[in-house]
């Protein structure tokens, strides 16, 4: 860094990780162009150390979404948005530089939080409808986020940063955290898988019956703690202007009708509700003695007994077609096709 910039928010992360790594120099990777003149990377770098314990590693870390230089943001607890990122993958024998797709996907999830503004917190989860290393064979399409072990969070001049790692996670395990909660499976992965090391050779988990078993047991006993699903389909018409009056329609994507189902067994018998979002709509499905329709503006209310949300759990599977629900035949519920694309708009993958 230039002496000439008062760096207070580097140099506080820059302190963290050298009571961590001591002298060992970082291999840092800037941004040719800032981002505020026109670059595409919105991060200011990313540092990258080489560890050996527990198991041989490359870890990451980034600069940029905190307040790096004087404080910028107006709140005065946290510094930027509040965190910087880090990732830990797996090192392959021989290998004497870090892998550059990692930085490019820290720089992509920066992309997105600077676009949506939207932040990460320990306990959150995305899928990547695609391997995290694009063109790899991996099974890891997915990602969760946790509070890094070791750096935890720092106070700094400008405010709080929390250092909140990033783990590749399969599709069956990124579903197993909906079902239960993110920082619970991530807790079961780092049994074996220490430091919650991104490993792109590793199976899934919840193939050892030891690691299924206490996933599922978690999941009985504290329910679902996904309280809010984006589902990209997602859709409902009918009451007074439908085909016939009285009749509604749900329709939902083929991709995560099974997880909504399963979210059902999760929320609604611990009274808990669950909302379906999309770019349209709104439905909130919530527990009730009786089932009920409530139109309100941009959504619905399904208010759904016991007896119907268990039925709606194993009624909402991956196949496309028109279901009546016996115990609620006033909602028919419609599953369409999911189409998954890769980067370029082709379709890769229809479920359904």
């Amino acid at each position: 860094m230039s002496e000439e910039v008062d760096a207070i928010g580097w140099n506080a992360i820059d302190t963290a990780l050298e009571n961590i790594y001591g002298e060992q120099q970082a291999r840092h990777y800037g941004t040719s162009i800032p981002y505020m003149l026109g670059g595409n990377d919105p991060l200011d770098g990313i540092s990258v150390y080489s560890a050996e314990q527990p198991v041989p590693h490359w870890h990451y870390v980034t600069y940029g979404f905190s307040d790096l230089y004087e404080k910028e943001s107006e709140d005065e607890t946290y510094s930027g948005y509040g965190f910087e990122l880090t990732m830990r993958l797996a090192k392959e024998p021989g290998e004497d530089e870090p892998p550059a797709w990692c930085m490019n996907l820290l720089q992509n999830l920066a992309r997105y939080v600077f676009k949506s503004g939207n932040v990460f917190h320990s306990g959150d989860h995305m899928d990547a409808n695609s391997p995290i290393r694009l063109e790899s064979d991996t099974r890891l399409t997915a990602l969760g986020f946790v509070t890094d072990p070791v750096l935890g969070e720092i106070h700094t001049p400008n405010g709080m940063v929390e250092f909140v790692q990033v783990v590749g996670i399969t599709a069956d395990e990124l579903q197993a955290t909906q079902m239960w909660n993110t920082n619970g499976l991530l807790e079961t992965l780092k049994t074996y898988y220490p430091l919650y090391m991104t490993d792109l050779e590793r199976p899934s988990i919840l193939e050892r019956p030891e690691a299924l078993e206490a996933i599922t047991d978690g999941a009985k006993r504290e329910g679902s703690s996904t309280g809010i699903l984006f589902v990209e389909q997602l859709d409902w018409r009918g009451g007074e202007e439908g085909d016939e009056a009285g009749i509604y329609i749900l329709t939902v994507g083929a991709k995560q009708a099974a997880i909504v189902g399963g979210l059902l067994s999760g929320r609604l018998p611990y009274n808990r509700t669950l909302t379906l979002v999309s770019s349209s709509c709104q439905i909130v499905l919530k527990p009730g003695e009786s089932n009920a329709v409530e139109e309100r503006d941009g959504g619905i209310d399904l208010l759904l007994s016991p007896e119907t949300a268990q039925e709606w759990g194993f009624l909402l599977q991956p196949v496309a077609g028109k279901i009546i629900p016996p115990s609620f035949p006033s909602v028919i519920i419609e599953i369409v096709p999911t189409h998954i694309k890769d980067t370029d708009g082709n379709i890769v993958q229809t479920i359904g």
